[in-house]
C-alpha cells in the first residue's frame, strides 16, 4: 500500500508516519515545503520518501500526488495555529482551503480511487450553547476564528467533492491533542516549555498564562494518529467523525498538574498577548459514532501525556 501524507514534517503527521511504519505493510512518502524544519521527522527519513511541495501550490501538489500514486491519503498539512490565524487570516485561509482544494483537484484529475483523510478540527463548532455539550457530528459549526472559517471550508470541501465527483473523503473533527514535539506555542505545550526553562533557571519563575477558564477536550497524539488510520482503514467514505475523550479539563487544571511535576515553585501571570480576541469557554466533544464504526478509544492517560511532553521540553538544551 502507497500512504501521501501532508505536512509530513509536523507534529501530528510525524507520529502518524511512526504509527504507520509500526503497523507495517505501507511505503510513505511525505510533502515537505523547502523551508519546512524536518527535526520531527530526521529519524523516519531512511524509512520515507520526501518530495518537495508548497501545498498552495496546484502543480506541486499534481506532481506529489502522481508520483507516489497514493492509496491513502492524510492531508495534515495546514495552518494550524488559531491566534495566528486573527493576524494572518489570509494565509490562513489559502493554505487551508486552497491546499485542500488543491489535494481533491489532483486525485480527481488523476483519476485514482484513493481514500483521503482531510483533518479537521473541534474548533469548527465554536461557540456551544447550554445544553449542546457534549458535541455530536451534527452539532451546529459555529466558528468563531479565521482558522475555525477554514477548516468549515475544507470539511465541506471535501463532503462536496464526495457527492459530487465521488473521491472516497473521510472527514475527522479532532479535538485538542498534545504529546511529545508539540509546537511550542499551543497551550501545553508552552506551559512545559515554561517549567522546563524555570528548573534550568532560563526563566524566572513566573508562568505566563492566557484564559486559565478555557475547557479543551484532550487526546494524546500517539492515541489521535491510532484514530487516523482507523478512519481510512474502517470509516465509513463521505462520513464525518469526532475524535476525541469526551473529558473536559480546563487550562487551570494543567496548570495544577504541573505545580506538581516541577521541580520549582512558580507564581502566575497573566499575560495579555495570550488572550484570545474571542475564545470558545468549553469544547467537549462525542466521539461514540467513531468508537461504533472503528473500535477506537484513547488508551493514554492525560496526566501521562503531560509528563511525557514536559520529558520532553526538559531533554532539549534551554527549551530549543
Amino acid at each position: 500500500m502507497r500512504v501521501l501524507v501532508t505536512g509530513a514534517a509536523g507534529f501530528a503527521a510525524s507520529h502518524l508516519i511512526e504509527h504507520l511504519l509500526e503497523r507495517g505493510g505501507a511505503e510513505i512518502f511525505g510533502t515537505v515545503r523547502w523551508r519546512s524544519k524536518t527535526e520531527n521527522i530526521e529519524h523516519l527519513r531512511p524509512r520515507m520518501t520526501l518530495l518537495e511541495c508548497d501545498i498552495k501550490d496546484a502543480t506541486s501538489v499534481r506532481r506529489a500526488v502522481d508520483e507516489s500514486r497514493p492509496d491513502w491519503i492524510f492531508h495534515l498539512a495546514a495552518q494550524s495555529y488559531v491566534p495566528t490565524s486573527w493576524h494572518a487570516p489570509a494565509e490562513t485561509l489559502a493554505t487551508n482551503i486552497q491546499g485542500t482544494l488543491n489535494v481533491l483537484e489532483a486525485v480527481r484529475g488523476a483519476k485514482l480511487a484513493s481514500r483521503i483523510q482531510v483533518a479537521g478540527s473541534s474548533e469548527e463548532y465554536g461557540l456551544t450553547l447550554p445544553g449542546e455539550l457534549p458535541l455530536r457530528e451534527s452539532s451546529p459549526l459555529r466558528p468563531m476564528s479565521p482558522y475555525a472559517v477554514s477548516k468549515v471550508a475544507q470539511d465541506l470541501l471535501a463532503f462536496q467533492y464526495h457527492r459530487s465527483y465521488g473521491l472516497a473523503t473521510v472527514r475527522t473533527r479532532a479535538f485538542n491533542h498534545t504529546g511529545p514535539r508539540r509546537g511550542d506555542v499551543f497551550v501545553t505545550s508552552n506551559l512545559c516549555l515554561q517549567v522546563s526553562r524555570m528548573e534550568a533557571g532560563s526563566q524566572p519563575p513566573v508562568l505566563l498564562t492566557g484564559n486559565l477558564d478555557a475547557v479543551r477536550d484532550f487526546t494524546d497524539v500517539r492515541d489521535m494518529v491510532r484514530a487516523y488510520a482507523l478512519a481510512l482503514e474502517k470509516g465509513r467514505a463521505g462520513e464525518v467523525y469526532n475524535i476525541c475523550s469526551g473529558r473536559g479539563v480546563a487550562i487551570r487544571d494543567i496548570v495544577e498538574m504541573l505545580r506538581g511535576l516541577s521541580k520549582v515553585p512558580f507564581e502566575l501571570r497573566t499575560d495579555p498577548a495570550r488572550l484570545r480576541p474571542s475564545d470558545v469557554p468549553v469544547l467537549v466533544g462525542c466521539a461514540d459514532l467513531f468508537h461504533r464504526e472503528t473500535g477506537w478509544e484513547p488508551r493514554i492517560p492525560f496526566d501521562r501525556t503531560v509528563r511525557d511532553l514536559l520529558e520532553y521540553w526538559r531533554s532539549r538544551k534551554d527549551g530549543r
